[in-house]
C-alpha cells in the first residue's frame, strides 16, 4: 500500500481529494466501520416490470403491493394472530391509505380503538420492512412532520416494560392531537418506500393503455427506478425528436386502441388539423378497415367511431409516405421491399407481394397520385407540418423523454442479471449479428446496444453535429421496425398488411433468430459472456413477447437463464394470453415471478378489499440469505473501504496532513 502512494503522485491527488470528505483519522476509520457494517445488511428488494403499455392502475397498485410482497410480510409478521379479512384490510389500507380511512370512518363505531389497534399493526410492518436498511438511509425516507416519532416508534416496543408507557403515550398523542390520518398516510408510504430498493422497468411504457403519461408522472417522484427502453418508448422518443414517421405511428396506434387521452389530455398534442383534413378528404369513405375495434370502443357514439376511422386511415397513409421517404433516403437499412405504396395497382386495386398479386380490401386513396405514389400533397404538408410542431412544443412530453433518457438505456447489468427489453440480434447458428450503423462499421451484442443508447441520445443533444443528428432522428424508424433492430427483430411489421389484405399469410412476422434460439441455454451463457455477466446465478430478463400462458407456454427459458416477464400487462393482450402479465421480485432469498390475473380496479380494491390474483412461483432460492456484500454495491463499497484504508496509511505516515474540519486548518 505504502509503495503504491509513494510512486503515484494520481492516487496521492486522489486522496487529498478524499480527505476533504475525511479531514481526520478518527473520521475516516468511522466511516470504515461504517462500510463494514452495511456489507453485512440483507440485500434490497429489487422489482422488475415490464410492457406496462399505459395500464396506469394496474402498474399503481403493482408498485403500491409490491407484487405481493408486502402481502407476504403481512402473513409473516400477523401469522395466526389476525384472520384473513383483517390482514386482507390492512394490506388495503397500506396499499390506498387515503382512500381506504373515508371508508372507515365512515364506518367504524369506535374510531380511536382502532387508530390505536392500527396505528401499532402499522409500525410493526414499517419496522419489519426497514430492517435491511441503516438507521440514516431509513431516516431520510421519513416524511419531515414525524420523522422524530417514526423513529422512536421503529426503535421501542410495548414488550418493553420500561417503555410501553412511553410508546402507548406516543400513540394516544398522536390521535388526540387529530393527526391519526396523516400519521397513518405519512407511515404507509414509508412502507411503499422501503418495501423496494429499485424498481426496474423493461421497457414500453408507452402506448394501448390511457395512462402512459400519469406513469411517468409516478415515475418522476419515484425514489429509485432504471428503465431499458422498448420498441415503444422509441417510438415516442423519436417523435419527440421530430421524425415524422414515428410521429404518425404514435397517433395511429392511439387510434387504433381507441386512446386519445395521452396524447390530448396527457401531453396537449392538437388533433383538430387531423380531423379536419380526414373529414375533407375521407368524409364519403366508410373507412371499414379503420374503424376502432380495440379498447375504448363502447364508449364511443357513431359519428365519434366514424370520425376516429377517418382520422385513423388520413394518419395511415401519412405513415405509409413518410416511412417510405426515410427507407429510399437509407438504402443501408435494406427496407426497399416494405415501400408499399409502389407495390399497388391502383387501376386494379391489388398490390403484388413476393411476387404473388393479392386484391386489397379497398384502394381509396384520393390523396395518392399512382404515378407519384409517395408524394405528400401540398395539404398532406400542411399538416404534416402542424403535427409536428404541436409534439416538439410539448414541454410536458419533453420533460418525460429527458426522464427517460436519465434513467435508461438500452440494457443494463445489476447484481449478474442481463435487462433488456427485447432481444440480441443473432445469425442462425446463435453467434452474435453484426449490424452496420452511422458509417460503416458494425457493431454486435454489447458494444451494438451501447453505440444505439449513444445515437439515441446525439438526437436530443444540442452540440451534435447536424449531419448526425439528422441520421439519429431517422433512425428512431429503423429500431420501431427495422429487422436487425434489437427492439424489434422480424422479418417485417406488417401494418399494411393487416389493414388491406384478408390473406393471414401476408400478415405473418417472422421472428429473429433470437426468438427461436433463447431456449437454450448456451446461447443465453454466449449473450452474457459477451455482456461481461459474471458469477453461477447469472440471468437474462426481458420482456418485449407476451408469454401465451394458456397455450402452455413457460416464461422460465434455457433451464433458468433466461425470464421473460411479459405476460400482458396491457388489456389488449388479455384474451391472447389468459393472464394479465408477469413480474419478478428479487430478495434477499432469491427470486420469485409472479403471474398476475386481471386487476378490476382500486376502486374495488378499496371497498372489497380485493387485490390482484397472484401466482407466485419460486425461481431459484438462495443457500443463504443475501447480503449487499453479494451485490454490486458490495463491490463499490469494498472499493470504498480499500481507499479509505488508504487514506488512514496516508494520514499516519505523513503523506497527508488531518485537517480541523470546522476550521479548515491542520488538526494539531
Amino acid at each position: 500500500m505504502s509503495s503504491t502512494i509513494q510512486e503515484s503522485q494520481v492516487d496521492l491527488r486522489y486522496l487529498e481529494l478524499l480527505s476533504n470528505t475525511f479531514p481526520t483519522v478518527a473520521e475516516a476509520s468511522t466511516e470504515i466501520i461504517n462500510l463494514q457494517a452495511i456489507l453485512n445488511l440483507p440485500k434490497g428488494t429489487e422489482h422488475f416490470l415490464a410492457d406496462l403499455h399505459g395500464e396506469y392502475e394496474a402498474f399503481q397498485h403493482v408498485l403500491r403491493n409490491a407484487s405481493g410482497d408486502i402481502k407476504r410480510k403481512v402473513h409473516e409478521l400477523f401469522g395466526n394472530e389476525m384472520r384473513e379479512s383483517e390482514k386482507r384490510e390492512l394490506c388495503t389500507l397500506i396499499y390506498y391509505p387515503e382512500k381506504k380511512l373515508e371508508l372507515v370512518k365512515s364506518s367504524e363505531p369506535e374510531l380511536d380503538d382502532w387508530y390505536h389497534i392500527t396505528i401499532h399493526q402499522l409500525v410493526r410492518v414499517c419496522r419489519d420492512v426497514s430492517s435491511k436498511y441503516t438507521r440514516s438511509k431509513v431516516r431520510k425516507s421519513l416524511p419531515v412532520d414525524f420523522s422524530y416519532i417514526i423513529q422512536e416508534l421503529l426503535h421501542e416496543r410495548t414488550d418493553d416494560v420500561d417503555k410501553t408507557a412511553y410508546v402507548n403515550a406516543i400513540t394516544d398523542t398522536i390521535i388526540s392531537t387529530g393527526r391519526a390520518d396523516d400519521f397513518i398516510i405519512a407511515i404507509c408510504n414509508v412502507i411503499h418506500r422501503l418495501a423496494i430498493d429499485q424498481l426496474h422497468i423493461l421497457g414500453d411504457i408507452f402506448d394501448r393503455g390511457p395512462g402512459s403519461h400519469l406513469i411517468l408522472d409516478t415515475l418522476e417522484k419515484y425514489h429509485s427506478w432504471d428503465i431499458q427502453w422498448g420498441n415503444h418508448d422509441i417510438l415516442w422518443m423519436g417523435a419527440t425528436a421530430g421524425n415524422d414517421a414515428c410521429i404518425c405511428n404514435v397517433i395511429r396506434l392511439c387510434l387504433r386502441y381507441a386512446n386519445m387521452e395521452t396524447l390530448e389530455e396527457g401531453y396537449g398534442i392538437n388533433l383538430m388539423p387531423l380531423a379536419t383534413f380526414a373529414m375533407d378528404t375521407y368524409g364519403d369513405d366508410p373507412c371499414i378497415e379503420f374503424l376502432p375495434r380495440e379498447l375504448g370502443e363502447e364508449s364511443m357514439d357513431a359519428k365519434t367511431r366514424q370520425l376516429s376511422a377517418q382520422m385513423h386511415k388520413a394518419i395511415c397513409v401519412l405513415q405509409f409516405k413518410t416511412e417510405s421517404a426515410l427507407m429510399a433516403k437509407h438504402p443501408e437499412w435494406e427496407m426497399e421491399d416494405r415501400r408499399l405504396l409502389t407495390a399497388i395497382d391502383y387501376e386494379h386495386g391489388t398490390i403484388t407481394l413476393g411476387g404473388k398479386t393479392y386484391e386489397m380490401t379497398s384502394c381509396h386513396f384520393p390523396t395518392i397520385d399512382p404515378s407519384h405514389p409517395e408524394e405528400l400533397t401540398e395539404t398532406e404538408k400542411t399538416l404534416m407540418s402542424k403535427l409536428h410542431h404541436s409534439f416538439r412544443v410539448s414541454e410536458k412530453l419533453r420533460r418525460h423523454i429527458r426522464q427517460l433518457l436519465q434513467h435508461g438505456c438500452m440494457y443494463a447489468v445489476y447484481n449478474n442479471n442481463l435487462l433488456f427489453h427485447a432481444s440480441v440480434p443473432l445469425n442462425a447458428d446463435g453467434s452474435l449479428r453484426e449490424v452496420r450503423l452511422y458509417g460503416e462499421k458494425q457493431y454486435s451484442g454489447k458494444d451494438l446496444l451501447h453505440r444505439i443508447g449513444m445515437l439515441i441520445r446525439s438526437a436530443f443533444q444540442a452540440d451534435t453535429q447536424p449531419q448526425e443528428r439528422s441520421y439519429a432522428v431517422d433512425y428512431f424508424l429503423y429500431l420501431w421496425c427495422g429487422k436487425n433492430s434489437p427492439l424489434f427483430n422480424k422479418s417485417k411489421m406488417a401494418t399494411f398488411e393487416r389493414y388491406f389484405l384478408q390473406e393471414k399469410e401476408t400478415h405473418k412476422e417472422e421472428k429473429g433468430h433470437y426468438y427461436r434460439l433463447r431456449d437454450d441455454e448456451h446461447v443465453c451463457d454466449r449473450i452474457l459472456d459477451a455482456f461481461g455477466v459474471e458469477g453461477p446465478n447469472r440471468h437474462i430478463i426481458n420482456g418485449h413477447v407476451p408469454v401465451h400462458v394458456k397455450t402452455g407456454e413457460n416464461p422460465i427459458k434455457a433451464n433458468g437463464k433466461l425470464m421473460v416477464i411479459d405476460g400482458g400487462f396491457s388489456q389488449a393482450y388479455h384474451k391472447e394470453t389468459g393472464i394479465a402479465g408477469y413480474t419478478l421480485v428479487y430478495h434477499s432469498r432469491g427470486f420469485q415471478l409472479v403471474q398476475h390475473e386481471p386487476f378490476t380496479s382500486s376502486r374495488d380494491a378499496v371497498i372489497r378489499g380485493t387485490d390482484i390474483k397472484s401466482t407466485t412461483q419460486i425461481i431459484e432460492m438462495s443457500q443463504h440469505r443475501m447480503l449487499v456484500a453479494d451485490t454490486d454495491k458490495g463491490v463499490e463499497i469494498r472499493q470504498q473501504i480499500s481507499d479509505l484504508k488508504d487514506l488512514l496509511y496516508a494520514y499516519r505516515h505523513g503523506f497527508i496532513k488531518e485537517r480541523d474540519r470546522k476550521n479548515n486548518h491542520l488538526a494539531k
